[in-house]
């Protein structure tokens, strides 16, 4: 496979009822970044039925081109229709790269559509490095249980295919491009090989208190956590405007759900204030907490957390956060 032959690097803009979900525009700003690096163009792909601001909100992100697709199969997402679309739509361009955010539905037909191309696929990168070298994409992601970081190439095999987990990135939108090459591609999947289909829908009413991904103040608790204590995490929290959010052992307790779950294999988040209290500092926790202000908490002065953290206190966690809550209420 001659690797020059394939030019342009693609963002999926997933289109959840008519809106765009925020991941694409997030790989949108990220994506953008590699481009200016390689020299190829940025492009975005969508599918269905959306409105033109909608779209506008993909124009302003740097792109150089947009392809749009339509045809039948995407009224509601299906398995065969994109991963047929995707399929189709590289065979035809050949872009060199294409990524995917990690939603449900992102991770369920982007290693379908690289295996048919033949070709590999990573998942949940936290940093994407683009080697001039090589001309490949280097997908930073934790391993080992986090206890590694780990660099992923495709280097013999095009396009390169990733996902990314929603909030790894910032959107930070570049701007409109002078000019933005917009095409029309019509693809028809045909009923008789449709192997499932979406029979019903019903949204989940929406727990505002489990939605931290867009949060600006997240208090997040640890392994050591007591019970009885987590009403005084949320009163700080709520103190502050924020949420309560907390690592994986505190999950796997059944003390919090799992949408309040932080880090590599939860959420990501990008907070203006972020303050740990007894975490520890793994790999694929952290990986998780991008923080203008990130502050810990924990009675053990060589716990790693006290590596990432702006401000460190080494203290008992409930006393720390009993001592916060008298001083805002004064």
């Amino acid at each position: 496979m001659d690797k020059r032959n394939y030019r342009d690097m693609w963002v999926y803009i997933e289109i959840n009822e008519g809106k765009i979900h925020h991941v694409g525009l997030e790989l949108c700003s990220e994506v953008r970044r590699l481009c200016d690096q390689s020299g190829e163009r940025l492009i975005a792909v969508v599918a269905g039925e959306v409105s033109e601001d909608e779209l506008d909100k993909v124009r302003d992100s740097g792109v150089d081109g947009i392809i749009r697709v339509t045809g039948t199969g995407y009224e509601r997402y299906n398995t065969e229709a994109y991963t047929n679309l995707f399929t189709e739509l590289c065979f035809k361009y050949r872009p060199s790269a294409v990524f995917v955010g990690g939603t449900t539905n992102g991770r369920d037909f982007a290693p379908r559509f690289a295996a048919r191309l033949e070709t590999g696929c990573t998942s949940d990168a936290t940093e994407l490095i683009y080697n001039p070298e090589t001309t490949d994409i280097e997908f930073v992601e934790p391993a080992a249980g986090g206890k590694i970081m780990a660099v992923i190439t495709i280097p013999e095999l095009r396009p390169q295919v990733g996902t990314i987990r929603p909030g790894t990135f910032k959107y930070s939108p570049s701007g409109r491009r002078p000019e933005i090459e917009e095409l029309q591609e019509e693809i028809n999947f045909p009923e008789d090989k449709v192997r499932s289909r979406l029979l019903d829908f019903s949204a989940d009413a929406l727990d505002p208190e489990l939605d931290i991904a867009g949060c600006e103040v997240i208090i997040c608790v640890g392994s050591a956590v007591k019970d009885e204590s987590l009403p005084m995490y949320r009163e700080l929290a709520k103190l502050l405007g924020g949420k309560l959010a907390c690592t994986r052992p505190v999950v796997d307790r059944e003390l919090l759900p799992y949408k309040l779950q932080v880090g590599q294999s939860g959420v990501m988040i990008k907070p203006k204030l972020y303050i740990g209290f007894g975490i520890s500092g793994a790999v694929n926790h952290v990986t998780g907490v991008d923080a203008e202000t990130f502050v810990a908490v924990n009675t053990d002065p060589s716990a790693p957390i006290f590596s990432y953290c702006d401000y460190g206190i080494v203290a008992d966690m409930d006393q720390t956060c009993s001592a916060l809550i008298s001083l805002l209420k004064q």
